[in-house]
């Protein structure tokens, strides 16, 4: 899932989870189940040959886009400081697993490895495969997911 994706569900959960401490792990297990779902990635997989150089816009967009989103929501909605507290530790900790995944890309750290290993075993698909492409069909569930976590969070 893109992290727009992740973060939009988390803000969801953040609004309807009053605790944090229930909060986070929620968010960060919904991040690994979501995973499991066939997605496109605009990285097909982190290794030797990609460059963080041709990552890092898409990464940056993609986490404004969701900033912007979220923003909205906040700005637009009549919530409670704790409310807007939650709905940034929910998005923020929805896609915490993927900033861990490029730090352990890009800088190697060996005490990411076991996460990093565990968050690959979470997807369905393995990496580079035709499924992880960043195609429409692969994409329809990060599209689905995103306009539920937009119609939940207008509702709830």
């Amino acid at each position: 899932m893109i992290l727009t994706t992740h973060a939009l569900i988390g803000s969801v959960l953040g609004k309807n989870i009053g605790n944090p401490w229930i909060l986070i792990p929620a968010a960060l297990a919904l991040h690994f189940a979501m995973d499991h779902f066939r997605h496109g990635e605009y990285v097909e997989s982190f290794d030797s040959k990609t460059s963080f150089a041709n990552t890092w816009w898409k990464v940056s967009f993609d986490i404004g886009t969701s900033m912007i989103i979220i923003s909205f929501f906040i700005f637009s909605s009549d919530l409670y400081l704790a409310q807007i507290r939650n709905i940034l530790i929910g998005s923020f900790f929805s896609a915490f697993p993927d900033f861990l995944t490029v730090l352990h890309w890009k800088f190697k750290f060996k005490f990411l490895a076991p996460i990093y290993r565990f968050h690959s075993w979470c997807h369905k698909y393995p990496g580079g495969s035709k499924e992880r492409l960043w195609t429409f069909r692969n994409s329809l569930n990060d599209i689905i997911f995103s306009l539920a976590a937009i119609i939940l969070f207008l509702v709830f």
